[in-house]
């Protein structure tokens, strides 16, 4: 079996815990090259991979067929654009982009040179959203009148790193509200109408610390909701409709596991321990349920990129979608400056 060589542009927090591992899983990729600056720590862990001083020179390399983008936010489009000139199939960590603009031109640039292009969007893959997902689809909850999507820490302290910079694309709007927004869209489509608030909450903060934001459609409400300064335990998913409601707290347990060393396919991976409840009934005492989670399967994303590559299946992530969430965070913050409800054309 000939199997896709693939390159990784950076090895930090996301490139060494995200990517270069659960990549490492698919049969049919194989993680040959990194572009790093600190070789001795691509070494530690791939001791078979290539490292190259800087991303083009991995480009340049011609056995390499998928790059894998896990660079600072701001330095996605300038690489994506040029592994995609050097004619290789790209993945890129989420946001896809800084503007809407950009990621135009990449999708454009990738559909006119026939590769192949999709965004890291994992938590796709969270086995609480799957399980959420299946609840809605088999219509369990009736029709949805209103959803809360939290994703809530306790950090104080501001650490010395570029996502919680003045850099662009630095702050929680780019980090976390790419996945809540893809997941809002998985679910309901594009929204008529938002409106967010955002603010620096932390003494010192330089980016975006907490950020709120309403999406509209027609009767039913999505807030997604995300701050550094709560403390108390607050409901990831929380969902109402006209036949029951599910809440869940606690985060999906496969960051956990990826930062302490483990990898998809070992015992128990992606397993739950924190079960949702479902309340069913019209009464307002009606059933409640404690319901186990989907287990978590962030392998799917490149599984989905090997079938992709080697057989046109569809890519896991389409960049139309990527590029859609990367449209509502500009309205978010045009939202928060005009502090007004924004149509979403």
């Amino acid at each position: 079996m000939n199997k896709i060589k693939t390159g990784l542009v950076g090895y930090g927090f996301a490139g060494s815990t995200f990517h270069a591992p659960v990549l490492s899983t698919i049969e049919a990729l194989e993680l040959t090259a990194v572009a790093s600056s600190k070789p001795e720590l691509v070494h530690k862990d791939w001791p078979h991979a290539t490292v190259y001083a800087d991303a083009a020179q991995l480009f340049a390399d011609p056995s390499i067929e998928l790059v894998v983008i896990a660079a600072p936010n701001e330095a996605h489009f300038s690489l994506a654009q040029a592994a995609l000139q050097a004619g290789k199939h790209v993945v890129v960590d989420k946001p896809f982009t800084i503007s809407s603009v950009e990621a135009q031109t990449l999708i454009t640039l990738a559909q006119e040179r026939k590769l192949v292009l999709s965004v890291y969007h994992n938590r796709r893959w969270d086995g609480d959203f799957l399980t959420l997902k299946a609840l809605l689809a088999q219509g369990t909850l009736g029709r949805i009148a209103s959803v809360e999507s939290h994703f809530d820490r306790f950090r104080p302290e501001i650490r010395q790193r570029w996502r919680e910079s003045d850099a662009p694309g630095g702050g929680l709007l780019y980090d976390l509200g790419p996945h809540m927004l893809d997941q809002a869209m998985q679910l309901f489509g594009q929204p008529e109408k938002l409106y967010a608030d955002i603010a620096l909450q932390r003494d010192g903060a330089q980016a975006v610390d907490y950020m709120h934001i309403v999406l509209y459609y027609d009767q039913l409400r999505v807030v997604l909701q995300a701050g550094c300064l709560v403390k108390a335990p607050t409901a990831r998913f929380a969902v109402h409709g006209d036949k029951g409601s599910f809440v869940k707290f606690g985060l999906d347990p496969q960051e956990d596991a990826l930062r302490a060393g483990g990898r998809p396919g070992q015992p128990g991976w992606g397993v739950d321990p924190v079960r949702g409840a479902l309340h069913l009934g019209t009464q307002p005492d009606g059933h409640c349920e404690h319901l186990e989670m989907q287990a978590g399967r962030y392998q799917d994303f490149y599984q989905g990129m090997a079938d992709a590559i080697g057989h046109g299946a569809p890519v896991p992530v389409a960049a139309v979608d990527a590029a859609a969430t990367i449209r509502l965070i500009e309205l978010a913050l045009q939202s928060a400056a005009e502090g007004r409800v924004l149509a979403v054309s």
